[in-house]
């Protein structure tokens, strides 16, 4: 990838295809790269008793790495923000969990995924669900007003995963907590599957080194930033990823086993905090009708 501005292009058009196709009653693997059957990634992640009330279309759009609402700890009266929201799974299941007196906040930059969003919304019936468009390095919304952020194999996907990460610091409330399922490296990435904007797309090009993300968060002003290790890709898993989108897949594929890896990435905003002033792009309103302005 040449820039940031083609990482997000490509991404953008990647996703806004996927939403087409669910749209069209059709299901899709974790960032549209195996066949849906065989997807290591995004198989098994939400068990029937949490799908079971969602509107199919929300289920099929569930292009995660992991499932951040089961294990972020959500309360009643909360205000959660999903970044890269999607379909809206995790916004919808978030909202059941925060209950009536918390709200839940969908970021997504894709049009084709707000409209199924919002599709979904409405089947749902929920009231305290908010889907809004933007970017995830420039989170519309004012300062210190979440309690959680949570996130499912998105912010991999940006080519500027520092801004992201101020971004969400800055809209976190003093001691609010940065709960995000993604996938992480532990290891060097061989240049074949960096370069690759299909991969990048595809969850894995752009995912950061374990410790490296660590650091970035610290960086950002979190405290207690730690991963949790939820699924480990071996080299069969790397095939079924990489068949037809690189040359020597199998030889990559045993280059990386075991280098992947979903993680569970917590932190935490000090309570004493003091917010770094906001790029002039995130100082503009929410532009949702609701208390979070």
């Amino acid at each position: 990838m040449n820039s940031e501005t083609d990482v997000k292009d490509f991404v953008r058009r990647h996703y806004g295809d996927a939403a087409t196709r669910v749209a069209q009653g059709e299901a899709n693997p974790c960032c549209g790269i195996a066949s849906a059957a065989a997807d290591p990634i995004s198989s098994g992640l939400y068990d029937t008793v949490q799908t079971g009330e969602l509107p199919d279309t929300a289920v099929l759009a569930s292009l995660g790495c992991g499932n951040p609402t089961a294990l972020a700890e959500l309360h009643p009266g909360e205000t959660v923000l999903d970044l890269g929201s999607g379909g809206g799974i995790d916004v919808l299941l978030s909202a059941r969990r925060v209950g009536p007196t918390g709200m839940a906040f969908g970021l997504d930059m894709t049009r084709e995924m707000l409209a199924l969003a919002e599709q979904n919304k409405r089947k749902s019936g929920l009231r305290n669900v908010f889907f809004l468009r933007g970017e995830i390095e420039n989170i519309p919304l004012p300062d210190d007003t979440v309690d959680v952020i949570i996130s499912n194999c998105v912010i991999n996907l940006s080519a500027d995963k520092d801004r992201v990460l101020r971004a969400a610091f800055r809209v976190l409330k003093p001691g609010g907590r940065f709960a995000v399922s993604d996938i992480v490296v532990r290891g060097e990435v061989p240049a074949a599957i960096r370069a690759d904007r299909k991969l990048w797309a595809g969850c894995v090009a752009g995912a950061l080194r374990d410790s490296d993300y660590l650091a970035r968060l610290r960086a950002a002003g979190f405290e207690h930033a730690a991963i949790e290790v939820t699924r480990v890709y071996g080299a069969e898993d790397a095939l079924t990823l990489l068949s037809g989108q690189v040359a020597d897949a199998e030889g990559l594929a045993r280059q990386v086993d075991g280098l992947f890896v979903s993680g569970f990435v917590r932190a935490t905003k000090p309570l004493a905090a003091q917010t770094a002033p906001a790029e002039p792009e995130a100082a503009a309103g929410c532009g949702c009708k609701s208390r979070c302005c």
